[in-house]
């Protein structure tokens, strides 16, 4: 079992559905329009009350409006997402299974943990606001006595929107050296954009190169 961790609306839901695409379109595929997804649309909304996003909402409303991802004129509010989600990625004959919880449900995320032999942690590297408490949560998930021996991945997602900083500088905003170094677990990091489709075979490729992953 893989946990799929993150703060709401860092783009988990979406990055699933990619991943699960790529899995049944093979890795040459053309991953199309991203779908619209219930983060996506709350990260519309509440940015557009300036709580989220600032710098990509405000400044660039016209073009957040432009894009099919984001077509969300007629919603006037939303919520981000409650419970679980589990999903089944597929690939040359071996089976992963995925589970996803809600950014909103972090106090109750160590209930999941015994079961998990992976973590993937997703950071929005363009809500400059959230990447505090998402480096908490981070630090929560590595100290958790379940996941000591979990293989992790660090995802820094929506690297296609302006407004986001550089690897390096999250990477020290983070104290990505100290953390790696200290951890017990294994941690890898990436650089992705799950609407693009931007480091999402590097991810696949990373999910099913582990192997105390589930078989099938």
């Amino acid at each position: 079992m893989c946990l799929l961790l993150g703060a709401s609306g860092v783009g988990k839901t979406l990055l699933l559905k990619r991943l699960q695409k790529l899995c049944q379109m093979g890795a040459q595929a053309d991953l199309g329009e991203a779908p619209v997804t219930l983060s996506t649309v709350s990260c519309f909304c509440r940015g557009s009350r300036s709580r989220v996003l600032p710098c990509y909402c405000q400044q660039n409303t016209a073009l957040l409006r432009s894009q099919p991802l984001y077509k969300t004129d007629s919603v006037s509010e939303c919520s981000d997402k409650v419970g679980t989600n589990l999903t089944d990625l597929i690939l040359r004959k071996r089976k992963i299974t995925v589970r996803e919880l809600g950014g909103c449900m972090g106090p109750i995320w160590p209930k999941y943990y015994s079961d998990c032999r992976s973590v993937i942690f997703v950071v929005d590297c363009a809500n400059i606001v959230q990447i505090s408490s998402s480096c908490v949560q981070l630090l929560s998930v590595l100290s958790a006595e379940p996941l000591q021996s979990a293989a992790v991945l660090i995802l820094f997602n929506k690297r296609d929107l302006p407004c986001t900083m550089s690897l390096v500088e999250l990477k020290a905003l983070f104290r990505m050296d100290d953390v790696i170094r200290s951890a017990p677990q294994s941690i890898s990091t990436l650089e992705i954009s799950a609407r693009s489709g931007q480091g999402l075979q590097e991810a696949l490729s990373w999910l099913f190169s582990n192997r105390s992953h589930d078989t099938g």
